[in-house]
């Protein structure tokens, strides 16, 4: 006989999942208490490193189904998303997704929404590569320099070192790491 589980995740600590389980259970699923599995941690952060996600993982057995109320829930991005799919899938975890109409994400329907939605986020990902591209390479050709600003600069260092200032001396008087006034030691100002 198949169990229901619930994955309940938020972000952040001011928020709750609250509205997770209710959303669940007005969609008729009356998941027992002890079978909700409620994390707060950044969808960022890989399934698989989550303490929540993997102490459900030890509950769960074969035939059981999962549901989430959004696919996000299990991931931030389409590949850690998918992952998280497959390894259930083959631990013979059913996922149910309700934002999917309630699909069950390991059904060949399923499958195949994995795939749209993988493919859409590839192209998302392409597309911002590409628009970033683009625009450094316009605020290059603008002149505009691009990356961190200098912390400090050669003529500085050389200036405090002919007042046979030691480079921790220099590096304490410009607010700057040792590091950084060794790298401009010897430059030419």
């Amino acid at each position: 006989m198949s169990r229901t589980f619930l994955y309940a995740r938020v972000s952040t600590v001011g928020q709750t999942t609250e509205n997770q389980v209710h959303e669940v259970r007005a969609a008729g699923f009356d998941i027992q208490h002890q079978r909700i599995i409620e994390e707060q941690v950044s969808g960022s952060m890989p399934a698989a490193e989550r303490k929540g996600f993997n102490m459900l993982l030890d509950r769960m057995e074969a035939t059981d189904v999962l549901v989430v109320t959004k696919l996000d829930r299990l991931g931030r991005n389409a590949m850690d998303v998918r992952s998280t799919v497959e390894l259930l899938d083959s631990k013979g975890i059913r996922i149910h997704c309700l934002a999917l109409g309630g699909v069950d994400l390991t059904s060949p329907a399923g499958k195949m929404t994995m795939s749209v939605i993988a493919s859409v986020a590839e192209f998302e990902r392409d597309l911002l590569i590409e628009r970033t591209q683009a625009g450094l390479q316009r605020a290059k050709s603008e002149g505009k320099i691009l990356g961190r600003p200098s912390a400090t600069s050669a003529a500085q260092v050389q200036a405090l070192k002919a007042l046979d200032l030691t480079q921790s001396e220099v590096a304490e008087k410009l607010e700057v790491s040792l590091s950084t006034i060794k790298r401009l030691w010897n430059v030419a100002a």
